[in-house]
C-alpha cells in the first residue's frame, strides 16, 4: 500500500499536474475559438463543421490524464457537458446561444456545471430566505462524512462487502455534490452570479421521475433534455402521437446517457467497457417508461404515498447499482486509487502547513518543532 502511494505521489509530482494544467489551457483555447466562430459562422452544418474538430478533440483530452479526480472531473466537464454544449451552439440553441456572452462567461458556461439563474433573487429575498446557509450546513456535513467514509475503508477487511457497497453509493453522490458546487462556487466567485444548484436532495425522491428527472444531477438534465430528449420527442410525435412520444424519447435520453457513462469509464480506467453500465440506464430507462405509462392510465385517481413510493425509487437505484454500476468502478480499483489520491493531497496540505510553519518561525525569530 506504501509502495503504491510513493508511486502514485511521483506520478502526480513528475507530470500530472502539469498535464492537467495543458489539458485546460487546450481546452480554454478551443473554445476561444468556437467563441469567434460563433460571430462569423453561420448556424447550421457549416458552424458544426467548423466546431467538430474541438467536439473530437475533447473527447481525446481526458484520456492524457491518469489520475481519478482529474481525469473523471476533466471527463465529465469537458467530454460530456462542454461537448453537448457546443454541439447545440453549433445550431444556435442552449445556453451558449446567447448572443450577449462575452468570452470569460463563455468560457465558464461552455465547460462548467453552471446555469444563470434567469431572475436572481434580490437582496430583501436573500435575507428572507436562509437557504443558502442551510446549503452550506448541508455540504460541511457531507464533507465530514465523506472523511469519515475515506477512513472507514482502512478497515474494509472487517466490514460485510454489501455495507461497503452501501457507502459507495453516499460516497460517489458526496463527491460529485461537492466538486459541482466548488465549481459553482468558483464560478461564483470569480464571475459575480448566481447560479442555480445542481442536485435538489436526491435521497428525499418520490418516484423515478422525479429522482431522474428533478432532483439528481439537474445540470445533466437541463442538457440532455434539448439535446436528445427534444429532437427524439419531435420525431416520434409525427410519427406515433404526442401521447405515446415521450417513451421513445426517454429511452433515447437514457440510451446516450449509458453511452457517456460508458466512455467516462472508459477513460478513467482504460479497460475494454463490459457494458452492464449501459444496461444499467437502459433498466432505468425501461423502469422509468412503465412509472409514466402506470400514472397516465390511473390518470391521478390513485398514487402510492409518497413515504412509499420514495423509499422504493431510491432503492431500486441503490439496489440495481449495486449489481451494474458499481462493479464496474471495482472492477478497475477505482477505490483504491482514489484512497491514494486522498492520501496525495492530504500529505500536500501537510507540507504546505509545515513550509508555512517554518516560514513563521523564520520571520518571528521563534524556535519551532515542525512534527
Amino acid at each position: 500500500m506504501e509502495g503504491g502511494i510513493i508511486e502514485v505521489i511521483k506520478a502526480w509530482t513528475e507530470g500530472e499536474i502539469t498535464t492537467f494544467i495543458k489539458v485546460w489551457l487546450a481546452v480554454y483555447i478551443s473554445l476561444s475559438y468556437c467563441y469567434v466562430t460563433g460571430k462569423i459562422v453561420p448556424k447550421g452544418i457549416p458552424r458544426l463543421f467548423a466546431i467538430f474538430p474541438v467536439v473530437c478533440l475533447f473527447l481525446k483530452l481526458p484520456l492524457n490524464l491518469h489520475s481519478m479526480h482529474l481525469g473523471g472531473m476533466t471527463s465529465f466537464f469537458v467530454a460530456w457537458l462542454a461537448n453537448f454544449k457546443l454541439l447545440m451552439f453549433a445550431f444556435n440553441i442552449g445556453p451558449l446561444s446567447d448572443p450577449s456572452l462575452s468570452l470569460p462567461l463563455f468560457l465558464a458556461i461552455a465547460c462548467l456545471p453552471i446555469k444563470i439563474q434567469q431572475n436572481p433573487p434580490s437582496n430583501t429575498q436573500n435575507q428572507q430566505n436562509p437557504s443558502p446557509k442551510i446549503s452550506l450546513f448541508s455540504y460541511a456535513v457531507k464533507g465530514l462524512l465523506l472523511a469519515l467514509f475515506i477512513r472507514v475503508y482502512d478497515y474494509s477487511e472487517y466490514i460485510h462487502p454489501k455495507l461497503i457497497l452501501f457507502i459507495y453509493c453516499f460516497h460517489i453522490y458526496f463527491c460529485l455534490e461537492l466538486i459541482l458546487a466548488m465549481a459553482a462556487a468558483m464560478a461564483r466567485a470569480l464571475l459575480g452570479l448566481e447560479l442555480e444548484p445542481q442536485f435538489n436532495e436526491p435521497l428525499l425522491s418520490t418516484s423515478l421521475q422525479d429522482f431522474w428527472g428533478r432532483r439528481w444531477n439537474i445540470m445533466v438534465n437541463r442538457i440532455l433534455r434539448p439535446a436528445v430528449y427534444d429532437p427524439i420527442l419531435y420525431m416520434s410525435a409525427r410519427v406515433m402521437g404526442r401521447k405515446w412520444a415521450p417513451f421513445p424519447a426517454v429511452l433515447g435520453t437514457f440510451m446516450v446517457s449509458a453511452i457517456m457513462h460508458e466512455m467516462a469509464f472508459y477513460q478513467m480506467c482504460r479497460l475494454r467497457p463490459t457494458w452492464r453500465v449501459t444496461w444499467f440506464f437502459l433498466l432505468h430507462g425501461v423502469c422509468l417508461v412503465v412509472e409514466i405509462a402506470i400514472k397516465k392510465a390511473v390518470a391521478g385517481r390513485w398514487r402510492l404515498p409518497p413515504a412509499i413510493s420514495g423509499p422504493l425509487a431510491c432503492g431500486l437505484v441503490v439496489g440495481t447499482g449495486f449489481w451494474l454500476f458499481f462493479p464496474q468502478m471495482l472492477r478497475c480499483g477505482a477505490d483504491v486509487r482514489a484512497i491514494k489520491e486522498y492520501a496525495i493531497v492530504g500529505a500536500f496540505l501537510k507540507d504546505v502547513w509545515h513550509g508555512l510553519t517554518f516560514s513563521l518561525c523564520s520571520v518571528t525569530g521563534m524556535t519551532c518543532t515542525v512534527k
